[in-house]
């Protein structure tokens, strides 16, 4: 029994460790400039990683000590929240699976279009009653200033590997517009005003620019859909580790319950 003990407690502190990368790429994620202005999905997956922590921490205290009802109690939980994770990572790999990025010719950067993301990120995250709020936001972030600071010539820029909320038309406008570059964030004389709807709304203003373009959504569909994915492949990893260490701890567990009945068993016929 003791032998099963330490294996389920050697196994709970390797949850635990997982619940590390989980908890970092949560607070990655939460501290992306974009995500500061999204409140709703900078949090879940920290939670996640804490309440990992915490069943884990419980775990091994139940298997240290031997206190079966813990250990009930932690199996129970962590099939719970693996079953969380797993679903987190399918849904995010739904809603994040349409690009909406296409490339531009002569340039280092691809632009999007808000149509070719996932209805679900439309309708949740750029939608009129949402907007105003991640506008107002992202106006007042320093996602468009730090352009100016990093590209000083046209070359640097249209040859620069720009963030998509930046490239996509939040701090300048759709290419299709043929506007002429002065700064990263400066553009006069639209050669084809009429070639996209976003053309009007572009202002040389540093609190306008192109925050109201439907190419400011769809770049910051961009940049969210580009960092979710980075973050699943951590989160993949702590998924099938923990799978494999629930699965062993339930077997030890299940081991430690029987050499307890078989040694009751033998204590009755003494």
């Amino acid at each position: 029994m003791a032998l099963s003990n330490n294996l389920t407690a050697v196994l709970n502190f390797i949850a635990f460790l997982c619940s590390v990368p989980i908890v970092a790429s949560g607070i990655w994620l939460a501290s992306q400039p974009d995500n500061e202005c999204i409140h709703f999905v900078r949090w879940p997956v920290v939670l996640l990683g804490l309440l990992v922590l915490v069943v884990s921490l419980t775990g091994f205290v139940g298997a240290y000590w031997y206190k079966e009802t813990l250990l009930a109690f932690y199996l129970c939980c962590m099939a719970i929240l693996i079953a969380l994770l797993l679903t987190l990572l399918v849904f995010a790999f739904v809603v994040t699976r349409p690009d909406g990025g296409y490339a531009v010719p002569g340039r280092g950067y691809r632009e999007y279009r808000i149509e070719g993301f996932s209805s679900w990120l439309q309708g949740h995250i750029v939608d009129s009653k949402n907007w105003g709020a991640i506008r107002a936001c992202l106006a007042e972030s320093d996602v468009c200033s730090r352009l100016t600071r990093s590209y000083l010539t046209a070359d640097q820029f249209f040859a620069g590997h720009i963030s998509p909320l930046q490239q996509s038309g939040c701090c300048k406008p759709p290419t299709v517009c043929g506007y002429s570059y002065v700064s990263p964030t400066t553009w006069v004389n639209p050669a084809n005003p009429t070639g996209d709807p976003d053309c009007y709304n572009w202002s040389n203003e540093p609190n306008q620019l192109c925050y109201n373009c439907n190419s400011c959504r769809a770049g910051l569909l961009g940049n969210l859909r580009k960092e979710w994915r980075k973050a699943n492949t951590f989160l993949i990893v702590a998924a099938v580790v923990l799978i494999f260490v629930y699965v062993v701890a339930c077997c030890a567990f299940k081991n430690a319950q029987t050499e307890d009945l078989f040694r009751r068993y033998k204590q009755g016929w003494a």
